[in-house]
């Protein structure tokens, strides 16, 4: 007569490392190394069953992931089948182990398949182990955090550059500040003394002899003094050329006055 399996169900236990490390348990009875795993309560199903045998013997709450695989062997006399699940640990130890464990080790995959003491764990070990570990690597990549992606500043357009000099642009904005020559003769002319133009004037690069031919023949005294070149440094740029234009005018003012 053939006798009922016996069901049973563990898991695959990770904790994150480097290289990620898999839980054995040692065995009070026989003193064996063996992967954590139990038998199933009434009414349990296999996959709830694997998550309390695992809390059981290896005292760390787990997060219960695939399916791996099932195993079955004889055991007693009885065959028994044992479902896996891929588990990872969500912390620390937060509870004692069981009266039947002595207790578990963290191993990378090669040291853990060393330690086992049953054949058939160790041969189904070496088949699942790499897929259980790829799958862990799996997903802690798609947990990590994308790499936050820097946006590019907008570059503002460059401004127009001006290709005049300054000069050239002072000497602009004062013509255009001037009236037309129409209305020039028509200023009145102010701070003339009666003997000539005000002190102060600047180089205009005219002289008595050259003024004195324009007035057809007429006999008048000497040009003012006042009215002689001075040093260049005494005025330049934009102020020279407006000083300029206000001398020319008195010039003008003046030998409407002694014609």
């Amino acid at each position: 007569m053939t006798r009922t399996p016996v069901l049973a169900a563990g898991g695959i236990v990770l904790r994150q490392a480097r290289p990620p490390l898999i839980a054995v348990v040692r065995l009070r009875k026989g003193n064996e190394w063996v992967l954590p795993k139990g038998k199933l309560d009434d009414g349990e199903t296999p996959r709830d069953a694997a998550e309390r045998e695992v809390l059981e013997e290896t005292g760390h709450d787990v997060s219960v992931h695939e399916f791996l695989g099932t195993l079955a062997y004889d055991a007693g006399g009885r065959s028994k089948i044992v479902h896996y699940w891929r588990m990872e640990t969500n912390g620390g130890q937060s509870r004692d182990l069981m009266g039947d464990v002595r207790a578990v080790d963290w191993l990378p995959l090669e040291a853990a398949l060393e330690r086992l003491s049953r054949d058939h764990e160790r041969a189904f070990l070496a088949n699942v182990g790499p897929l259980a570990l790829e799958a862990a690597k799996r997903s802690a990549e798609r947990k990590a955090p994308a790499p936050v992606k820097r946006r590019r500043r907008a570059i503002p357009p460059k401004p127009s550059l001006d290709i005049s000099t300054p000069a050239e642009g002072a000497a602009l904005a004062a013509e255009q500040s001037q009236p037309p020559l129409g209305e020039r003769d028509r200023i009145e002319t102010n701070g003339i003394e009666t003997n000539g133009i005000e002190t102060g004037a600047i180089e205009t690069g005219l002289s008595a002899s050259s003024i004195m031919p324009a007035m057809n023949g007429s006999s008048v005294e000497a040009f003012p003094a006042a009215c002689l070149p001075l040093s260049q440094h005494q005025a330049t740029g934009p102020a020279k050329q407006r000083l300029r234009v206000d001398l020319m005018r008195k010039v003008r003012a003046w030998l409407q006055r002694v014609a």
